[in-house]
């Protein structure tokens, strides 16, 4: 029988990451904080548990491959570190449906409970901890065990399958990711889906191999799938429509344009919106979440990524789903109120209940 969180003892879940070579935190290290009393968060102000003079973590390597987001921009030029001040709180509490809590940016390390503190305090009461790979699936499995305001995703990124096909590991990583899909806690296969932007022809078949039997795998434990679409959304359909799509599919940092948009409304696909939708050039988004049916909207930070207007290129984090919740409503020309009710009852409705 499972317990009340998880199938897998935290026993059990720390010998599997040892097997890889990661270091699993303990349920008591991702409870911990870094306060000896709680400090408020305020509105225009970077929150406490984001203020750089409380660590001395800036030395850690950053850039792909490593658990620190780069240090520079796309052009090269250092990037402004400092976390982005306080929003006002949301007037009804909001799900951030894609987020990774494990890795990190500017010269802070915080606390997953931290991390959660900080967002509830400005109206994002609930997150989805999306794995990327097998370590971080297996961080998504812990971190939703030791906190009730986490759900899990698991999978692995389309980058990573190329990858672990060439070493001849994609199939057991998936079959990692398989067993960690029959954790009551973990509500969706993702990030999974295609991405053509790093990945060149030589990676495609490892890439839609991968994305097949994320949603198949899906469809076996009957949760949801989150889908990365990067540069590959004709391809992406087409495996929906072949596969049959799961009944829960969500277009995670949803990066199309109308016509996706159509094809999603008309399938009952999600569309799930991060701060991509705030640049002043991402049309396409911005229209498609005028026409996006309201029962298919979520919204997400992708964090430590795409940070939302006015704050771009810094880091990010879940309490600036905030930021992103107050232009989607302003954009659909909706009240706040209403916009934040039908995130959160969305959100239940792709992922269950949180408690």
């Amino acid at each position: 029988m499972c317990g009340e969180h998880s199938c897998m003892s935290e026993d059990e879940m720390k010998q599997l990451a040892e097997q890889i070579g990661y270091a699993l935190p303990s349920a008591a290290e991702l409870n911990s904080t870094i306060f000896d009393t709680n400090e408020p968060v305020e509105t225009g102000e970077v929150p406490p548990a984001y203020r750089a003079e409380r660590y001395s973590v800036a030395g850690e390597e950053s850039g792909e491959g490593t658990r620190r987001r780069s240090t520079k921009g796309e052009d090269g030029r250092s990037r402004n570190l400092v976390f982005p001040p306080a929003p006002e709180p949301l007037p009804y509490p909001v799900v951030d449906n894609h987020t990774h809590m494990d890795l990190l940016d500017g010269d802070v390390a915080v606390s997953a409970r931290d991390a959660l503190d900080t967002g509830e305090a400005v109206g994002i009461g609930r997150i989805v901890q999306v794995g990327c790979d097998v370590p971080s699936s297996l961080y998504a499995v812990a971190a939703a065990a030791a906190d009730s305001r986490v759900l899990a995703a698991v999978a692995l990124h389309p980058n990573e399958a190329p990858k672990l096909a060439a070493a001849g590991e994609l199939e057991s990583a998936l079959g990692v990711i398989d067993s960690l899909a029959a954790e009551p806690r973990v509500r969706a296969l993702g990030e999974t889906g295609l991405d053509y932007f790093r990945t060149g022809e030589e990676g495609k078949e490892a890439q839609q191999q991968s994305f097949r039997e994320h949603i198949r795998m899906a469809k076996k434990h009957g949760k949801a799938l989150q889908i990365h679409d990067r540069d590959a959304h004709d391809d992406v359909v087409a495996i929906l429509l072949e596969e049959g799509a799961p009944e829960r599919t969500v277009f995670h940092c949803y990066s199309g344009d109308a016509s996706l948009a159509e094809i999603c409304n008309e399938n009952g696909w999600y569309m799930s919106f991060a701060g991509t939708v705030t640049f002043k050039n991402s049309h396409g988004v911005q229209e498609s979440l005028r026409m996006a049916r309201g029962e298919l909207i979520l919204a997400e930070t992708d964090a430590p990524f795409l940070t939302p207007h006015p704050y771009r290129g810094r880091p990010n984090a879940s309490y600036m789903t905030n930021y992103t919740v107050r232009f989607m409503a302003e954009h659909r020309g909706m009240d706040l109120e209403e916009l934040c009710r039908m995130i959160a009852a969305n959100s239940e409705a792709v992922y269950g209940s949180w408690d």
